[in-house]
């Protein structure tokens, strides 16, 4: 088995900083999570209005977003409008081919602003994109998942957000999650100073992603933020990582997609025009993406480098 470490870079997202994982200098996706972002934890002060997020498109992914504490509010150009809360799950899917898109909107509420009364004005999320399997004709569709599969032992909890695992113990479970290809996303909370166990499955590619503190693992200790990356897994795998109490981080994982995975701003495609079309098509209010209910700002597509490889 293969493992590599992946530093974050700073990015900014709707006015807060975000530590970006994926994509970073050229690696590949995990499975086909394609794109990974860690906001937080992040307290706002009364005067700032938290995560903003103006009106923006995608094309051929799905946007996952895992919301450890803190409230969302979501929009998007197919009608739905959601506040995420605390450990629940939202999926927007931005469907496949050029006759496919989708548009959104995404703002922190608070008590007074449309939260729940016990809203945390604050944030920690961590929020990820699904490449699309392009060969599949897939419509745009939003679901929200506010019971996910969970369990604990005397110095863990752990919530299942996609697909299906079974621990190291033989206990196996099942995530109600949409997918349109085999994927894993497994949160551990660590409430001891403990060890724990995780399974890995022959085929997957898998990252851990430290979201508060770091782990250590074989004698090596990791930091928030950082990626441990495993590849060339051949065989039913079991590895065990330590940490203090109040870590946690997300066990990430998938089948690798037998196809290009290109990114640029909000699109993803395997080819270099389909992006270039989205680009044109978003720039000039084409209605594949529609419109969203919000008096966010609109943000415009940047164009294509000259540089940019497929």
């Amino acid at each position: 088995m293969k493992t590599e470490i992946l530093d974050p870079r700073i990015a900014d997202v709707g006015g807060i900083p975000i530590a970006r994982l994926l994509p970073n200098k050229g690696k590949r996706p995990i499975g086909a999570w394609c794109f990974m972002d860690h906001a937080g934890p992040a307290e706002f002060g009364e005067d700032e209005d938290g995560m903003q997020v103006g009106r923006h498109p995608h094309i051929n992914l799905q946007t996952f977003s895992w919301m450890i504490d803190g409230e969302v509010l979501h929009k998007d150009s197919i009608g739905n409008e959601q506040v995420i809360t605390k450990n629940q799950v939202n999926v927007m899917t931005a469907g496949t081919g050029n006759d496919q898109g989708i548009s959104h909107t995404e703002q922190s509420v608070f008590p007074d602003t449309g939260g729940s009364a016990d809203a945390w004005r604050g944030m920690n999320m961590v929020q990820l994109w699904i490449a699309l399997p392009t060969d599949q004709k897939i419509e745009r569709n939003f679901h929200h998942y506010p019971k996910l599969p969970s369990w604990s032992t005397d110095s863990a909890e752990f919530v299942l957000t996609t697909g299906s695992y079974t621990t190291p113990e033989g206990d196996s479970y099942e995530a109600p999650t949409i997918q349109y290809t085999k994927l894993i996303g497994l949160d551990v909370h660590l409430v001891q100073d403990t060890e724990v166990e995780l399974t890995l499955q022959p085929g997957f590619e898998y990252g851990i992603l430290m979201v508060v503190d770091g782990v250590e693992y074989q004698g090596q200790q990791y930091e928030q933020n950082q990626l441990i990356r495993f590849d060339d897994i051949s065989e039913t795998t079991t590895i065990k990582v330590s940490g203090k109490k109040g870590t946690r981080f997300m066990l990430l994982g998938g089948e690798p997609l037998n196809q290009k995975v290109l990114l640029w701003w909000n699109f993803v495609a395997d080819n270099k025009e389909d992006i270039e079309l989205a680009i044109k098509d978003w720039n000039n209010n084409h209605p594949r993406f529609g419109n969203v209910d919000s008096e966010l700002k609109r943000l415009e597509a940047p164009a294509l480098p000259e540089g940019f490889k497929e």
